[in-house]
């Protein structure tokens, strides 16, 4: 049963770390099922609320910009901030 907890406890501790590094998010290129995915608090259809707005308005500016769709809030956007950045497009 040892050996067990220990793979498990590998495991998971793995997937955190992974998860830590990993590289922000752009809000400007990242699909609805990557903002669900990593977003917290976002499910598929917030997610797809801010590609649908993306589209409409055109680039994001800044995080902070997420404040703009319906249903996201200052909350959500602290939650969710060191998983998210913003690349400014290409002229």
């Amino acid at each position: 049963m040892r050996k067990w907890t220990q793979y498990v406890g590998a495991v998971l501790l793995g997937g955190l770390l992974s998860s830590a590094w990993a590289e922000p998010l752009d809000l400007n290129t990242a699909d609805a099922k990557a903002l669900a995915e990593v977003m917290v608090g976002v499910g598929p259809a917030k997610a797809e609320a801010i590609v649908e707005y993306r589209k409409a308005h055109g680039p994001f500016r800044e995080v902070d910009d997420l404040v703009l769709i319906k249903g996201i809030g200052a909350e959500t956007i602290v939650k969710n901030r060191d998983k998210l950045t913003v690349v400014s497009p290409k002229p």
